[in-house]
């Protein structure tokens, strides 16, 4: 497989990684829109979220609970922050491989 945030996940590419462990990677975005702009992925290639699999239902929570962590480590907590998955490309996603984006250290846009 050909999957950059997969090679990132297993080494195969070296990377800022934040956050690791048996289920997941976290590491800076490389084209970050706010001043705290990092990815939280799950170690198993999932294309988007649209093909999540009702058995990794858990795995998404996981990548919650790691995004929390992060932002309080990262002193975005107090203040705020984003969380952000984009589906396809009509949705803005850029790498097929499920990934939740953090956002913070700024006002971000209000949505809705």
């Amino acid at each position: 497989m050909d999957c950059i945030f997969c090679k990132i996940a297993n080494g195969e590419i070296k990377g800022n990684i934040l956050y690791q462990d048996d289920k997941a990677v976290a590491f800076p975005d490389i084209n970050p829109k706010a001043p705290t702009h990092i990815l939280v992925i799950p170690r198993k290639h999932i294309a988007s979220i649209a093909d999540l699999p009702e058995a990794d239902e858990a795995l998404m929570g996981h990548l919650f609970t790691i995004a929390n962590r992060l932002a309080k480590q990262q002193g975005i907590s107090s203040d705020g922050y984003r969380l952000v998955v984009n589906c396809g490309p009509h949705g803005g996603q850029m790498v097929a491989h499920l990934h939740l984006h953090i956002l913070g250290g700024r006002q971000l846009m209000k949505m809705g």
